[in-house]
């Protein structure tokens, strides 16, 4: 059975999914970059091992990811899992765990990189917005994208109903992508597309708005 190691920084939301999913995947140990991370004591209450390495100990990035790195390790894990994680990591430290780091994004990427997607989907009135599971890439959410959902934009949506749609739909898509990266199912091609092998009708790498509402 492959092991997992997710990384939090708040209350853990996603990672809770993972944690109450039905996976072939053994959950090593959280670890989170802030002590008072409210995810912590949900994952002792799973009996999941944590860890606490607090960015605030270290002098730079480079310092931080090398202690995180460590504590990781200690747990060899096959994947490892970010789950609201709000440290930008180094390079180094992606390509150390080159195609065994993914990342759970809200927004439909390419578009809304980066931080504040929902009030940015709503500013530029685009009419279906979504989340994005993928691997991660020195570049800024620009990973091979794993699978992805769709909602739709309703009138008189705000920031926070659009947010809480958007949440309801990575609790489905993170931990299916986990599953099939466990069952040795996703390859990822010369020019950066993720292939989900062996594909059968009843899965999709899309969920529709529709399906959504």
């Amino acid at each position: 059975m492959k092991s997992i190691v997710i990384l939090i920084s708040g209350r853990g939301s996603n990672m809770q999914a993972i944690l109450e999913a039905d996976l072939p995947v053994r959950v090593a140990a959280v670890i989170s970059n802030k002590p008072d991370a409210a995810g912590l004591e949900i994952a002792r209450r799973h009996g999941v091992p944590t860890q606490v390495v607090n960015h605030r100990d270290y002098d730079d990035r480079e310092a931080f990811d090398k202690a995180l790195a460590a504590g990781i390790d200690t747990f060899s894990p096959d994947l490892v899992v970010l789950a609201g994680f709000m440290r930008i990591l180094t390079t180094g430290f992606v390509h150390d765990y080159n195609g065994r780091l993914i990342n759970i994004h809200p927004s439909l990427l390419p578009a809304f990189s980066g931080l504040n997607t929902h009030v940015r989907a709503l500013a530029e009135g685009v009419k279906i917005h979504g989340c994005t599971a993928h691997f991660v890439t020195p570049s800024l959410d620009k990973g091979p994208i794993i699978s992805q959902a769709a909602v739709p934009v309703l009138p008189g949506d705000t920031e926070d109903t659009l947010a809480e749609r958007v949440l309801e739909q990575e609790h489905i898509i993170y931990p299916q992508a986990i599953r099939w990266f466990a069952e040795g199912r996703l390859s990822i091609t010369r020019n950066g597309n993720v292939i989900l092998q062996n594909q059968k009708s009843a899965e999709i790498a899309l969920r529709s708005p529709w399906e959504a509402q």
